[in-house]
């Protein structure tokens, strides 16, 4: 998955969840900037803040081994 189609997940879960960026920033103990960034598949973000983020919007990671 590369860091647009994150993006493009976590807003449309955080809009289906009626969530504006600020709250989600402010739930997830980050900044708004940082949304934004995220939402727009920013690959430079924090790894530890993305997983806060995911967290509020009750989301999980899953890595698999490609073979």
């Amino acid at each position: 998955m590369e860091m647009k189609e994150l993006g493009r997940l976590i807003k449309e879960r955080r809009k289906n969840l009626g969530l504006t960026q600020a709250y989600l920033a402010a739930l997830s103990n980050t900044g708004i900037r940082f949304i934004i960034e995220l939402e727009a598949g920013k690959p430079t973000v924090q790894v530890n803040k993305v997983l806060d983020v995911l967290n509020v919007l009750n989301l999980k990671v899953e890595i698999k081994v490609n073979e």
